[in-house]
């Protein structure tokens, strides 16, 4: 992860013609900075990887097979969202868009499809070789990138490229030690090898930080939200698909499409009612804010594999009850409204009614699980309250300002 101005002085970014250019930093202040089409590329093929880590999710609650499914789950999105997140901070900071800069941002993509390809085989057997070759190709790569840094920066600016570099290498050989390790070994290697990930950004840049653009990031992680939310309305739109065709219960299916389409409306708005970037102003923030995107990210995936799992429990395909199945989907709803309120809509409410809407919505559609097969539409029905309370109390706090 990069964060505030790694050189003393940051230089303008400028068009510059040749295939091969120095990485220099970006200005943090640059107008008009906006995602790449390059990046908008490298999101789409992530999401690739977390459509598969959610679809594996949803067979595996819809067979109640609950433990198995989470840790496959949490396992292989941390793997999908920390490169994901690295690449994006760095481009933030560095992005050069030359010809070497360009080959290694599609081996990384290359590497979550490699990734992606190994999620069923982790989800049913547990085998991690694939997916940790896949992991390793996307972070040997970026540490590439940061040699590259390296190599045009001077002083503390130059040690923290050799920091990322470094740590990052370090965490992969911990991975590839893993696969010729004992099962056993895998419930403590596993967790400490993600601290050891999560902790390469704090020490790198512990004395300072690179040069992030905050509108930049903000817009970055916005739109990663967005393609997460578009899976897993088109994963609901399949499973929803797939039962008319073999079942007659089209009343109940709709039950679940109209109350998850009014989740996943809500869950957009309570994310882009108020931009976020002037609360990124140090790494302080930036640190809370972005590590805790995992959860944003991970639960608003998780809704679309409930979705799936109601969809099914719906037409009886499931070996779960309708008060689990409706679960999925209010669980993840619930912590995802709560996330997003953390992390965004606390920094700009007023008032103790504004502040607690989402904490109490949030409330309110756990208890909808216990109105089980109607409970994913209480859900929805309850998520659009939030939204009209809360355009209502803004706009009375808008005509009192």
């Amino acid at each position: 992860m990069a964060s505030d101005s790694a050189a003393a002085a940051p230089r303008p970014h400028y068009v510059d013609p040749r295939p091969v250019r120095r990485m220099v930093p970006r200005d943090r202040d640059e107008p008009h900075r906006v995602a790449t089409p390059l990046e908008l590329f490298f999101d789409l093929c992530f999401v690739v990887a977390v459509g598969q880590a959610g679809r594996e999710l949803a067979h595996a609650l819809a067979a109640g097979h609950y433990g198995d499914g989470l840790r496959g789950f949490v396992l292989s999105f941390f793997a999908i969202w920390w490169a994901w997140m690295n690449f994006t901070w760095f481009a933030s900071a560095y992005d050069c868009d030359d010809v070497p800069y360009r080959v290694t941002t599609l081996v990384q993509i290359a590497g979550v499809l490699i990734l992606a390809a190994g999620v069923p085989r982790l989800f049913a057997t547990h085998d991690l070789a694939l997916p940790i070759t896949g992991y390793v190709v996307m972070r040997l790569a970026m540490v590439t990138q940061w040699l590259r840094a390296a190599a045009s920066e001077q002083g503390e600016a130059r040690r923290v490229a050799l920091r990322y570099a470094v740590g990052i290498t370090l965490c992969q050989v911990g991975w590839v030690v893993l696969l010729l390790l004992p099962d056993a070994a895998r419930p403590v290697i596993i967790p400490v090898g993600a601290l050891c990930e999560l902790a390469v950004p704090v020490v790198a840049e512990l004395r300072t930080q690179t040069a992030w653009h905050p509108h930049h990031i903000a817009e970055r992680y916005g739109l990663f939200t967005l393609i997460v939310l578009g899976e897993t309305v088109s994963a609901a739109t399949v499973a929803v698909q797939s039962a008319v065709d073999e079942h007659e219960g089209l009343g109940r299916l709709l039950l679940v499409a109209v109350g998850g389409l009014l989740i996943c409306f809500a869950a957009w708005w309570i994310y882009f009612a108020r931009p976020v970037h002037g609360h990124l102003r140090s790494n302080r923030q930036a640190f809370a804010w972005g590590y805790g995107h995992y959860v944003v990210f991970a639960s608003a995936a998780a809704i679309g594999t409930g979705l799936e799992v109601a969809v099914e429990s719906a037409v009886h395909k499931t070996e779960i009850s309708e008060t689990a199945a409706t679960a999925t989907v209010t669980v993840p709803t619930a912590v995802y409204l709560l996330t997003v309120w953390y992390l965004h809509s606390r920094h700009t409410k007023r008032g103790l009614l504004a502040q607690a809407v989402a904490p109490t919505t949030a409330v309110l559609v756990l208890a909808c699980t216990a109105f089980g097969g109607s409970g994913v539409l209480a859900a929805g029905l309850v998520c659009a309250l939030m939204v009209v309370v809360g355009v209502v109390l803004h706009s009375r706090e808008t005509a009192a300002a």
